[in-house]
């Protein structure tokens, strides 16, 4: 019977597939036997080689099963016309097999072989959707595909291009053109994102962080917002590493230009500034740092003004530094009671700032402000309401501490007591810290009230 013309075409495919591995490999013989230190890679390149060449000498015979078993096209890289093992996207969008791209980036190429396109970036990102189809195929036509292999030299070459282009953008930043200042902080911003090792680089390129601050730090009043809102990110995007919140802290500029932040324009690089100063305060020599350079005033007035993801942000901070005793001292001389007790009463953010406030219990003055603000029976209503246990929990220490300066409130304490029990029943369901705290306030009622009877 005639072969189809499908057949035929797959037939001529196969026998130019088998001549240009039958190159290939003997390229790879060639440099694994001339060359005492031949990259590993070769070798798996030579077995597969050999393999494929033995698969189509089987089945020579049947051209309607080779057509079967040929890779689709979209499985093969376009510089090896091979089966793809480890494909990667590069910035253009195009899908190539890791080492055939890596070789065409590391002789110097910047743009994409297919289109041409300047490449804005040399990061691969691994097309894990069509490493999964191509895997499933080869399976299915009984295809053992190598385990792909990256050895000291690629990864070197890799973490060296990573260095070059981020020094190539630091530099830009410093650029006087507004635009390419721009261009730049974007992509650092989106680089330092969605690569870890974007981050690391910053603790190993010299001044980087001074290179990143600085269009931030010359103090012109019309700073591109734009420029802002990106700089301010990536900052927020490299504090997520431990190493570089101690290499910010030691920038003199670095946290001032947070503070300053607080205070800018657009509440996106405000709300950012201040998850900025959370993450940075992790270590408690920043907590201090922070504090000591006035954080916390502007803090407590982005949260006063009410911006929902920026209100948040706030509080966060502000939690983290006030574990610092001096940090309690100036929240509460900031207004920071004030300001909290007017969010909670609205039932705003109850969880983050009913911690702050049993946080700066503590202080004197704090509580002394709290009572003065009805703090007491606003306590007592969230413990009866069924909002969290935590909340409770906090409303209960907060409670304790504040019959502790004011024994006066005990009284009233008392009258709740006798008219709903709110005490004793969270006495007998609450969560561990809430019994002791409402057992050791209930045996304070109840001293009182001896006393009293006494007297």
């Amino acid at each position: 019977m005639a072969k189809t013309t499908t057949e035929k075409g797959a037939v001529l495919e196969v026998k130019t597939t088998a001549e240009q591995l039958k190159r290939e490999l003997q390229i790879l013989v060639q440099s694994i036997v001339e060359e005492d230190d031949y990259a590993l890679e070769a070798a798996d390149r030579a077995m597969q080689a050999l393999s494929c060449l033995k698969e189509l000498k089987l089945k020579h015979s049947n051209p309607q099963s080779l057509l079967l078993t040929l890779p689709p096209p979209e499985f093969r890289c376009p510089l090896s016309g091979q089966l793809m093992i480890d494909p990667v996207v590069i910035a253009s969008g195009q899908t190539f097999d890791r080492p055939f791209i890596q070789n065409w980036l590391n002789e110097g190429n910047r743009t994409c072989p297919q289109t041409e396109q300047v490449l804005s970036h040399m990061i691969l990102v691994p097309n894990v959707l069509l490493k999964d189809m191509i895997s499933r195929w080869s399976r299915e036509h009984g295809i053992q595909l190598p385990t792909p292999v990256q050895d000291v030299d690629e990864e070197k070459a890799i973490a060296n291009a990573d260095r070059g282009r981020l020094s190539s953008l630091l530099e830009k930043l410093s650029s006087s053109a507004v635009s390419d200042q721009k261009i730049a902080a974007k992509e650092i911003r989106q680089l330092t994102k969605r690569s870890p090792s974007f981050r690391v680089l910053f603790g190993e390129i010299t001044n980087a962080i001074s290179y990143l601050i600085e269009p931030l730090a010359s103090g012109k009043p019309d700073i591109d917002p734009d420029l802002e809102e990106d700089l301010i990110t990536t900052i927020l995007n490299l504090s997520i590493l431990d190493t570089n919140k101690k290499l910010f802290a030691e920038n003199p500029a670095g946290i001032p230009l947070l503070i300053e932040a607080l205070k800018f324009e657009r509440i996106e690089t405000r709300s950012n500034a201040a998850a900025a100063l959370f993450t940075l305060s992790a270590i408690d020599s920043n907590k201090y740092m922070i504090g000591e350079l006035g954080a916390l005033k502007p803090l407590i007035e982005l949260l006063e003004e009410g911006h929902p993801p920026a209100m948040k942000d706030a509080a966060s901070a502000i939690f983290s530094l006030c574990v610092v005793l001096e940090n309690k001292s100036r929240a509460v001389s900031d207004g920071a009671v004030g300001v909290i007790m007017k969010k909670i009463v609205d039932h705003l953010l109850m969880d983050e700032l009913l911690a702050i406030l049993a946080m700066l219990a503590s202080h004197q003055k704090a509580i002394e402000e709290m009572a003065e603000l009805g703090a007491l029976s606003f306590l007592l209503n969230v413990i009866r309401e069924k909002t969290s246990e935590r909340n409770k929990e906090n409303c209960i220490a907060i409670l304790y501490t504040m019959c502790f300066y004011d024994r006066a409130k005990l009284r009233e304490i008392r009258k709740e007591e006798d008219a709903n029990g709110t005490i004793s029943q969270l006495a007998l369901n609450g969560t561990s810290r809430a019994k002791r705290k409402a057992l050791g306030l209930l045996e304070r009622i109840n001293r009182y009230a001896a006393i009293s009877n006494t007297a």
